[in-house]
């Protein structure tokens, strides 16, 4: 079971940076093509939110994945029964965020993307306090990987930075569905994506300080 997780963990993080490739430059196409039609403009960027998803699903299956093998290799008490719990809820998860992204738009959608955001802040805390509480004392988990939840804590933290760059972006986005593609409307959602990039550019320093950490093991 050990192996067949260890290789799905490691195939999930190609999967992960092939996505954040694909919607980046598609991003990018989509804040410099002011020239296009904006109902096409608009159709590109309904497709990018749907191909955004596949980040999501990203990020629960690292978590959810990594987890389950922390209890198969006794960093985490309670051993497999521990790891098929990890493996319940990561699927659960995953259910949770498809319905998201389907029913956003309702007043439901609104309510349970809150409770989404929310429950990040928590993962947050709990990511951080989990890998300081673990260097800080004498447990069974090394401290490679305490600091492993620790940069884990920054690429959610790093993500939740995207979502609020985000917020500014589809602003401007809204204003040029009403007022038309205006120069000021255009430097500004350049602005906006090149700093969602920015914040895009820390998140993959603390994903490959994970990788790094999970190969090297230097502490």
């Amino acid at each position: 079971m050990i192996s067949v997780l260890l290789v799905a963990h490691i195939a999930v993080l190609g999967y992960w940076l092939g996505s954040e490739l694909v919607i980046n430059n598609t991003f990018r196409y989509v804040s410099w093509s002011q020239g296009m039609p904006f109902n096409e403009r608009n159709r590109l960027m309904v497709h990018l939110m749907n191909v955004d998803q596949h980040v999501r699903y990203a990020l629960v299956l690292q978590l959810g994945l990594g987890f389950a093998l922390g209890a198969l290799y006794g960093f985490i008490p309670g051993g497999e029964t521990t790891a098929w719990a990890f493996l319940a809820f990561m699927l659960a998860w995953l259910v949770f965020v498809e319905v998201i992204h389907h029913v956003r738009f309702s007043p439901v959608g609104t309510t349970l993307a809150l409770i989404d955001r929310v429950s990040r802040y928590v993962l947050i805390l709990i990511l951080l306090g989990t890998g300081i509480y673990n260097l800080v004392s004498a447990t069974a988990m090394p401290s490679w990987l305490s600091w492993k939840l620790i940069c884990f804590a920054g690429v959610v933290s790093s993500g939740v930075g995207i979502r609020i760059a985000l917020i500014k972006y589809f602003a401007i986005w809204q204003n040029i569905e009403q007022e038309g593609s205006t120069p000021s409307n255009e430097k500004a959602l350049k602005s906006s994506y090149v700093k969602a990039t920015s914040v895009l550019v820390v998140l993959w320093v603390f994903i490959s300080l994970i990788v790094y950490l999970s190969v090297f093991k230097p502490v």
